[in-house]
C-alpha cells in the first residue's frame, strides 16, 4: 500500500510525464458526419484535456473496418486533417491524446460497407444489432478472411498508425477488446481457423502481435524490446462478453498474451473489468486488473466503474498506474478538477450519448459556470 499514489500524482507514460493519473476512456459518440471528424470533436475533446490523457473514440482503420454510422476514420486526407483540428486543439489546452485505432470485424453489416460482407477470422457471427442506413439490423454472418488478406489488414493499422502520426497525435492505442476483430482472433469463441491464424493460443496471438510490431514500428522503433512502441498502448477486454465473445480458457489465453507483450516495450496496457451484464452471462475472471497485473511488466490502465474513493485505492495498492473514467467524462468535461474537490458530478444523459449534435456533447457544464 502507497498512500502517497492517488489519482492526481504525475506519472510517466511511456514517452510522456502526465500531470495526473486521469485517463479519459475511448467512447463511442458518432458524431463524425461522414465518417470526417470536424470542429465540434475538436471542442468536444479540448473541453476534457486536463485529463492526463485522452484515448479518442475508436477510429476506422478502412473503409471495411467501419461497424457505425457516423464513426470516425484514419485512411483519408479529409480525415487525417479533421483530426488536426483536434490534436491542435487539445494541445492549445496543454492536453495530451492518443488515437484508438479499430477494425470491427463481423460487427458491422453489408449496408455499412458498401454492400460487402463484414470481415472476420472465421464464419461466425456475433450476438446483437446494429444501427444502420436501412435501420436496426442483427449482425449477420461475416465472412472468413483468406490467409493472404491478413497481411493487408496488418498494413492497414500500420498505415493508420503512420496517418495518426500526420495528424499530429501524441500516440495510438488498438482496439483488441470489446468484440472488434483483434478480440475476434484471439479468442476461440470466434476463432475457429486452421490455419497459422487459429487454433493454439500462440496462433491465435499472432494477428494481434502482428498488428503490434507493424503500428511499433511507427511509433518508437523496430516494435521489439528495448526500441519498441512507448507511444502505443492497447486495450484487451478479457473478461466482457459483447457482441457474444466467448473463449474456453480466458485466463490461459490472456495471460499468454499479456506475457506476450512484455516483449515489446508498450506505453501502456489498457485492461477492462466486467460489467453486470458479463457477470450475468456466464463466468468470467472478476476482478481482471490485479489478475494480470501480476504478469504484465509495463504500465497498467484499468477502466470500469471507478469513482474517486475506488481509483485512489487501486493505485495505492499498486494494482494499477493509472485509471481511465468512460461516462463521467462525458457529463464533466473538468472532471479531474471536481474529482480533486470533490465536487458535485453532472449526471450523464444517455440519450444523447449516440446523437448529432452539440446536445449532451459539448454543453455540459463547467464548476466555473456553477460556483
Amino acid at each position: 500500500m502507497n498512500s502517497q499514489i492517488n489519482l492526481f500524482s504525475p506519472v510517466q507514460l511511456g514517452a510522456y510525464t502526465l500531470a495526473n493519473r486521469i485517463v479519459m476512456a475511448p467512447m463511442t459518440r458518432l458524431r463524425a458526419i461522414d465518417n470526417i471528424p470536424n470542429s465540434l470533436m475538436a471542442t468536444y475533446y479540448a473541453q476534457r484535456a486536463s485529463a492526463g490523457l485522452i484515448v479518442t473514440e475508436c477510429t476506422a482503420v478502412s473503409p471495411l473496418s467501419l461497424g457505425y454510422m457516423n464513426c470516425p476514420g484514419i485512411y483519408t486526407s479529409e480525415q487525417i486533417a479533421g483530426w488536426r483540428l483536434v490534436t491542435d486543439a487539445v494541445h492549445q489546452q496543454g492536453g495530451r491524446i492518443f488515437l484508438q485505432l479499430w477494425h470491427s470485424g463481423r460487427v458491422a453489416h453489408p449496408a455499412l460497407l458498401g454492400g460487402e460482407l463484414p470481415v472476420a477470422p472465421s464464419a461466425v457471427a456475433g450476438v446483437g444489432s446494429l444501427h444502420t442506413p436501412v435501420g436496426k439490423v442483427s449482425l449477420e454472418t461475416p465472412r472468413a478472411l483468406e490467409t493472404a488478406e491478413i497481411a493487408e489488414i496488418v498494413e492497414q493499422f500500420r498505415q493508420g498508425a503512420e496517418n495518426a502520426l500526420t495528424a499530429g497525435f501524441d500516440g495510438v492505442e488498438l482496439h483488441g477488446a470489446f468484440g472488434y476483430l483483434i478480440d475476434q482472433f484471439l479468442q476461440d469463441g470466434s476463432n475457429q481457423r486452421n490455419d497459422e491464424y487459429g487454433g493454439s493460443i500462440e496462433k491465435r496471438s499472432r494477428f494481434l502481435l502482428e498488428v503490434v510490431e507493424a503500428v511499433a514500428s511507427v511509433w518508437g522503433g523496430d516494435g521489439l524490446y528495448p526500441t519498441g512502441g512507448d507511444r502505443l498502448g492497447i486495450k484487451l477486454s478479457p473478461s466482457n462478453t459483447f457482441y457474444g465473445m466467448s473463449d474456453s480458457n480466458p485466463k490461459e489465453t490472456f495471460s499468454y498474451v499479456i506475457n506476450a507483450l512484455n516483449h515489446f516495450r508498450l506505453a501502456y496496457v489498457h485492461i477492462m473489468e466486467p460489467n453486470e451484464v458479463d457477470l450475468a452471462t456466464r463466468e468470467v475472471i472478476n476482478p481482471v486488473t490485479p489478475y494480470f497485473r501480476q504478469i504484465f511488466k509495463g504500465t497498467l490502465i484499468t477502466n470500469g466503474g471507478y469513482d474517486r474513493q475506488k481509483g485512489d485505492s487501486i493505485l495505492a495498492e499498486n494494482n494499477a498506474d493509472l485509471v481511465s473514467f468512460g461516462k463521467l467524462f462525458i457529463s464533466n468535461p473538468d472532471l479531474p478538477k471536481r474529482l480533486q474537490i470533490n465536487a458535485q458530478l453532472n449526471t450523464p444523459d444517455i440519450k444523447t450519448f449516440y446523437s448529432s449534435d452539440v446536445t449532451g456533447y459539448t454543453d455540459y457544464a463547467f464548476l466555473s459556470e456553477k460556483y
